[in-house]
Protein backbone atom coordinates (compact mmCIF):
# COMPACT_ATOMS: atom_id res chain seq x y z
CA UNK A 1 0.00 0.00 0.00
CA UNK A 2 1.30 3.65 -1.00
CA UNK A 3 2.94 5.20 1.84
CA UNK A 4 1.46 8.67 1.45
CA UNK A 5 -2.09 7.69 0.08
CA UNK A 6 -4.36 10.93 0.56
CA UNK A 7 -1.49 12.94 2.11
CA UNK A 8 -1.17 16.71 0.42
CA UNK A 9 2.20 17.79 0.57
CA UNK A 10 4.03 21.30 -0.21
CA UNK A 11 7.51 21.14 -1.43
CA UNK A 12 9.17 24.44 -1.53
CA UNK A 13 11.90 24.71 -4.37
CA UNK A 14 10.21 21.65 -5.87
CA UNK A 15 10.88 22.46 -9.85
CA UNK A 16 14.02 21.26 -9.65
CA UNK A 17 17.47 18.84 -8.20
CA UNK A 18 16.51 17.95 -4.75
CA UNK A 19 12.94 19.37 -4.24
CA UNK A 20 11.84 17.50 -7.81
CA UNK A 21 13.39 14.58 -6.52
CA UNK A 22 11.27 14.47 -3.39
CA UNK A 23 7.89 15.25 -5.26
CA UNK A 24 8.70 12.56 -7.54
CA UNK A 25 9.14 9.89 -4.70
CA UNK A 26 5.71 11.47 -3.15
CA UNK A 27 3.46 10.94 -6.16
CA UNK A 28 5.04 7.61 -6.30
CA UNK A 29 4.11 6.87 -2.70
CA UNK A 30 0.46 8.87 -3.30
CA UNK A 31 0.61 12.28 -2.26
CA UNK A 32 -0.73 14.92 -4.31
CA UNK A 33 -0.16 18.87 -3.53
CA UNK A 34 1.82 21.30 -4.39
CA UNK A 35 5.54 22.30 -5.94
CA UNK A 36 6.77 26.02 -5.27
CA UNK A 37 9.51 27.86 -7.15
CA UNK A 38 10.80 31.12 -8.88
CA UNK A 39 11.78 29.62 -12.63
CA UNK A 40 8.44 29.71 -14.10
CA UNK A 41 10.37 27.14 -17.18
CA UNK A 42 11.58 24.72 -14.98
CA UNK A 43 8.49 24.63 -12.53
CA UNK A 44 6.55 23.75 -15.94
CA UNK A 45 8.66 21.22 -16.71
CA UNK A 46 8.17 19.67 -13.22
CA UNK A 47 4.78 20.03 -13.64
CA UNK A 48 4.50 17.68 -16.26
CA UNK A 49 6.29 15.54 -15.36
CA UNK A 50 4.50 15.15 -12.44
CA UNK A 51 1.55 15.18 -13.83
CA UNK A 52 -2.37 16.28 -12.52
CA UNK A 53 -1.43 15.70 -8.75
CA UNK A 54 0.61 18.04 -8.56
CA UNK A 55 -0.06 21.81 -8.92
CA UNK A 56 2.85 24.21 -9.77
CA UNK A 57 3.06 27.60 -7.60
CA UNK A 58 5.06 30.51 -8.98
CA UNK A 59 6.56 32.02 -5.56
CA UNK A 60 9.29 33.68 -3.78
CA UNK A 61 9.45 31.26 -0.86
CA UNK A 62 11.56 34.87 0.90
CA UNK A 63 8.58 36.96 0.41
CA UNK A 64 5.98 36.30 3.44
CA UNK A 65 2.72 37.46 1.03
CA UNK A 66 3.95 34.73 -1.75
CA UNK A 67 4.08 32.26 0.80
CA UNK A 68 1.07 32.68 2.42
CA UNK A 69 -0.89 32.46 -0.91
CA UNK A 70 1.07 29.44 -1.86
CA UNK A 71 -0.27 27.60 1.52
CA UNK A 72 -4.06 29.34 0.96
CA UNK A 73 -4.24 28.31 -3.01
CA UNK A 74 -2.58 24.52 -1.95
CA UNK A 75 -5.56 24.14 0.81
CA UNK A 76 -8.27 25.56 -1.87
CA UNK A 77 -7.23 22.72 -4.07
CA UNK A 78 -6.84 19.69 -2.23
CA UNK A 79 -7.56 20.98 1.54
CA UNK A 80 -6.09 20.62 4.95
CA UNK A 81 -1.85 20.11 4.46
CA UNK A 82 -0.30 17.39 5.98
CA UNK A 83 3.38 17.71 4.90
CA UNK A 84 5.76 20.36 4.68
CA UNK A 85 9.30 20.48 2.70
CA UNK A 86 11.07 23.54 3.30
CA UNK A 87 13.82 22.88 0.86
CA UNK A 88 14.12 25.90 -1.06
CA UNK A 89 17.56 27.23 -1.04
CA UNK A 90 20.83 28.33 -2.36
CA UNK A 91 22.98 31.92 -2.15
CA UNK A 92 26.61 33.43 -2.19
CA UNK A 93 29.03 31.17 -1.53
CA UNK A 94 32.49 32.83 -0.55
CA UNK A 95 34.74 33.65 2.77
CA UNK A 96 34.58 35.27 5.98
CA UNK A 97 36.69 38.42 3.89
CA UNK A 98 34.71 38.27 0.20
CA UNK A 99 30.77 38.47 1.48
CA UNK A 100 29.27 41.89 2.04
CA UNK A 101 26.13 42.72 4.04
CA UNK A 102 23.55 42.45 0.52
CA UNK A 103 24.68 38.75 -0.23
CA UNK A 104 24.79 37.90 3.32
CA UNK A 105 21.31 38.81 3.98
CA UNK A 106 20.07 37.59 0.68
CA UNK A 107 21.96 33.73 1.55
CA UNK A 108 20.17 34.15 4.63
CA UNK A 109 17.07 34.94 3.68
CA UNK A 110 16.95 31.85 1.59
CA UNK A 111 18.60 29.54 3.72
CA UNK A 112 16.79 30.94 7.21
CA UNK A 113 14.31 33.42 6.87
CA UNK A 114 12.64 31.31 4.36
CA UNK A 115 12.19 28.24 6.70
CA UNK A 116 11.11 30.11 9.75
CA UNK A 117 8.30 31.96 8.07
CA UNK A 118 7.55 28.65 5.19
CA UNK A 119 6.71 26.66 8.72
CA UNK A 120 5.05 29.64 10.37
CA UNK A 121 2.81 30.52 7.24
CA UNK A 122 1.74 26.81 6.54
CA UNK A 123 0.51 26.02 9.94
CA UNK A 124 -2.60 27.21 10.11
CA UNK A 125 -3.36 25.02 7.19
CA UNK A 126 -1.68 21.57 8.33
CA UNK A 127 -3.32 18.84 9.91
CA UNK A 128 -2.95 17.89 13.67
CA UNK A 129 -0.36 14.65 13.36
CA UNK A 130 1.57 16.43 10.38
CA UNK A 131 5.26 16.17 9.59
CA UNK A 132 7.98 19.21 8.77
CA UNK A 133 10.83 18.61 6.67
CA UNK A 134 13.51 20.76 6.38
CA UNK A 135 16.74 20.16 4.25
CA UNK A 136 20.22 20.76 5.53
CA UNK A 137 23.51 19.76 4.51
CA UNK A 138 26.59 18.46 5.71
CA UNK A 139 28.65 22.21 5.13
CA UNK A 140 26.63 22.48 8.59
CA UNK A 141 29.46 19.96 10.20
CA UNK A 142 32.42 20.03 7.70
CA UNK A 143 34.35 23.62 7.20
CA UNK A 144 34.15 23.51 3.36
CA UNK A 145 36.18 26.05 1.48
CA UNK A 146 33.71 29.10 1.02
CA UNK A 147 30.97 27.95 2.18
CA UNK A 148 31.38 30.11 5.68
CA UNK A 149 28.05 31.39 5.61
CA UNK A 150 25.26 28.67 3.84
CA UNK A 151 27.12 26.15 6.72
CA UNK A 152 25.97 28.72 9.16
CA UNK A 153 22.16 28.97 7.57
CA UNK A 154 21.93 24.69 7.70
CA UNK A 155 23.28 24.58 11.39
CA UNK A 156 20.54 26.93 12.05
CA UNK A 157 18.17 24.83 9.99
CA UNK A 158 19.03 21.97 11.37
CA UNK A 159 18.56 23.45 15.31
CA UNK A 160 14.92 24.16 14.53
CA UNK A 161 13.87 20.76 13.20
CA UNK A 162 13.99 20.63 17.19
CA UNK A 163 12.83 24.33 17.92
CA UNK A 164 9.36 23.29 15.96
CA UNK A 165 8.84 20.04 17.15
CA UNK A 166 9.12 21.45 21.06
CA UNK A 167 6.92 24.60 19.66
CA UNK A 168 3.86 21.75 18.20
CA UNK A 169 3.99 19.21 20.55
CA UNK A 170 0.58 20.14 21.42
CA UNK A 171 -0.54 19.97 17.98
CA UNK A 172 1.88 16.42 17.56
CA UNK A 173 3.08 18.12 14.31
CA UNK A 174 7.16 16.68 14.13
CA UNK A 175 9.74 18.66 12.93
CA UNK A 176 12.63 16.67 11.47
CA UNK A 177 15.57 17.80 9.20
CA UNK A 178 17.88 15.64 5.97
CA UNK A 179 21.44 16.36 5.81
CA UNK A 180 22.24 15.64 2.26
CA UNK A 181 25.99 15.99 1.20
CA UNK A 182 27.19 16.58 -2.49
CA UNK A 183 24.04 15.52 -4.52
CA UNK A 184 23.53 15.62 -8.48
CA UNK A 185 21.34 18.40 -9.08
CA UNK A 186 21.56 21.31 -11.54
CA UNK A 187 23.46 23.36 -9.03
CA UNK A 188 26.40 22.17 -10.25
CA UNK A 189 25.75 24.62 -13.41
CA UNK A 190 25.48 27.41 -11.05
CA UNK A 191 28.76 26.81 -9.25
CA UNK A 192 30.95 24.88 -11.97
CA UNK A 193 31.81 25.55 -15.83
CA UNK A 194 30.19 23.08 -17.83
CA UNK A 195 33.77 21.64 -19.44
CA UNK A 196 34.34 20.76 -15.69
CA UNK A 197 30.97 19.21 -14.47
CA UNK A 198 31.41 15.64 -15.35
CA UNK A 199 35.50 16.08 -13.72
CA UNK A 200 33.92 17.41 -10.70
CA UNK A 201 31.27 15.01 -10.17
CA UNK A 202 34.18 12.62 -10.70
CA UNK A 203 36.23 14.03 -8.05
CA UNK A 204 33.58 14.35 -5.44
CA UNK A 205 32.25 10.74 -6.05
CA UNK A 206 36.33 9.41 -5.30
CA UNK A 207 36.15 11.57 -1.68
CA UNK A 208 33.00 10.15 -1.18
CA UNK A 209 32.74 6.71 1.03
CA UNK A 210 29.86 5.31 -0.71
CA UNK A 211 31.89 5.70 -4.12
CA UNK A 212 29.14 7.83 -5.93
CA UNK A 213 27.98 11.14 -5.20
CA UNK A 214 23.87 11.44 -3.69
CA UNK A 215 21.00 11.04 -6.17
CA UNK A 216 18.12 13.28 -6.06
CA UNK A 217 15.95 10.15 -5.23
CA UNK A 218 18.09 9.57 -2.06
CA UNK A 219 16.88 12.54 -0.89
CA UNK A 220 13.30 11.87 -1.97
CA UNK A 221 13.31 8.13 -0.12
CA UNK A 222 14.27 9.67 3.03
CA UNK A 223 11.85 12.45 2.48
CA UNK A 224 9.25 9.25 2.18
CA UNK A 225 9.94 7.68 5.73
CA UNK A 226 10.04 11.39 7.33
CA UNK A 227 6.00 12.34 5.64
CA UNK A 228 5.02 8.94 6.61
CA UNK A 229 3.40 7.45 9.57
CA UNK A 230 6.63 5.59 9.96
CA UNK A 231 8.43 8.26 11.41
CA UNK A 232 6.13 9.38 13.82
CA UNK A 233 7.79 8.50 17.15
CA UNK A 234 10.46 10.78 15.44
CA UNK A 235 10.74 14.59 16.39
CA UNK A 236 13.87 17.04 16.11
CA UNK A 237 16.33 14.25 14.45
CA UNK A 238 18.54 14.84 11.85
CA UNK A 239 18.98 12.08 8.90
CA UNK A 240 22.46 12.10 7.36
CA UNK A 241 22.01 11.09 3.35
CA UNK A 242 25.35 12.51 2.72
CA UNK A 243 26.98 9.21 1.84
CA UNK A 244 28.88 9.27 5.12
CA UNK A 245 30.66 12.45 3.94
CA UNK A 246 30.51 13.95 7.82
CA UNK A 247 31.30 10.56 9.65
CA UNK A 248 33.60 8.49 7.43
CA UNK A 249 35.07 10.79 5.13
CA UNK A 250 38.89 11.45 5.54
Amino acid sequence: MSKLASKVAVITGGNSGIGLGIAQEFKHEGAVGAIVGRNQETLASAAAQLGDKFIAINADVTSLTDLERVFKETAEKFGKIDVIVANAGGGTIGTVADIGEADYDKTMDLNLKSVYFTVQKALPYMNDGGSIILIGSNAAHRAYSSFTLYGAAKAAVIYLAKGFSNDLLARKIRANVITPGTTDTPAFDKFVPAEQIQAVKKHYAGVMPVGRIGQPADIGKTAVFLASDDSSFMLGAELLVDGGMTYLAK
